[in-house]
């Protein structure tokens, strides 16, 4: 038998580091994920599992006053999706702290109450971040086979200069080979009507060879939303109107006067009137008269 020789072990040592350096280099196993753990979930990419939220922070539907027309919209469009019936994808644009996001899960949690009195099986809603949307190809795969419907939903999106990740988007909305599972709906919020700030457009028209080509590559994101919700403003009487909702809900023995008064300087001195503005001013209201914010207290 032959003695080794010292390039043997040189080889193996170098076979030894290329199959450690290929061992890293292999995306790891996307585990199963325990979808009966809850009806909503969070997505976290990094560690590529959904983590059950066995309570979901949200505001009951009759709270959200002065968006009567988008409320039964998105209602209705998740009520179908539900029952597997066609249904668009939605984004919820426009101003801030006026129920965009909380219109999303209290739609969520009124079609489960109709689906658990038909004895149908829950809809589940499951929340991406921003910073994440370049995973959502492995969240979708995640969900295709699964025995349920969801919601994929991210709050406050939008895309910022040299930001590339909006071509995931787009290719899991309709574009991809496989396309968006038959499973699930992708639901967003933004500040931003295409997603996108005006000066990365006006930039991307003045430098391109083809400007509208250009251009449209980006835009076209928001295409890819069948269903466009617009909030904006709320007037003085909307106002007023979600102070009042919040201070019978939680049963606050506030002076009518006062507390109109108080709305009113508390909306001015923060330049906004909004469903969030009106929440701080009534919280800000119970605090002072000791009551707690709590579903129980109505």
């Amino acid at each position: 038998m032959s003695a080794a020789r010292p390039e043997d072990s040189d080889v193996t040592a170098l076979l030894v580091r290329i199959a450690d350096a290929l061992d890293r280099l292999a995306p790891s196993r996307t585990p199963k994920a325990d979808f009966d753990a809850a009806d909503a979930f969070v997505w976290n990419a990094a560690e590529r599992r959904l983590e059950p939220v066995p309570k979901v922070n949200r505001v009951e539907m009759r709270l959200l006053q002065g968006i009567e027309r988008t409320r039964d919209q998105l209602l209705d469009n998740t009520s179908r999706f539900a029952r597997g019936l066609p249904a668009n994808n939605a984004l919820l644009w426009g101003a801030r702290g006026m129920g965009k996001s909380s219109l999303v899960k209290a739609s969520h949690a009124t079609v489960n109450h109709e689906m658990a009195a038909g004895g149908a099986r829950p809809l589940k809603l499951v929340e991406i971040h921003r910073e994440d949307i370049e995973s959502l190809p492995l969240l979708m795969s995640l969900m295709r086979a699964a025995p349920y419907r969801f919601i994929v939903f991210c709050d406050d999106l939008s895309f910022d200069n040299d930001d590339t990740s909006y071509k995931s988007l787009k290719a899991v909305l309709e574009g991809g080979i496989e396309g968006r599972p038959e499973n699930v709906i992708f639901y967003a919020t933004s500040n931003r009507r295409h997603l996108l700030p005006r000066d990365m457009m006006e930039n991307e028209r003045s430098t391109a060879i083809n400007p509208g080509e250009a251009v449209e590559e980006k835009v076209s994101l928001s295409d890819r939303f069948g269903l466009w919700l617009g909030f904006h403003k709320c007037s003085q009487d909307d106002y007023l109107a979600m102070v009042h909702g919040y201070v019978a809900h939680f049963a606050i023995p506030a002076d009518e006067e006062t507390m109109r008064s108080e709305a009113l300087e508390w909306a001015t001195t923060r330049g906004s009137r909004s469903g969030r503005t009106a929440f701080q001013y009534v919280q800000d209201l119970a605090g002072r008269l000791g009551v707690p914010l709590t579903d129980g207290a109505h």
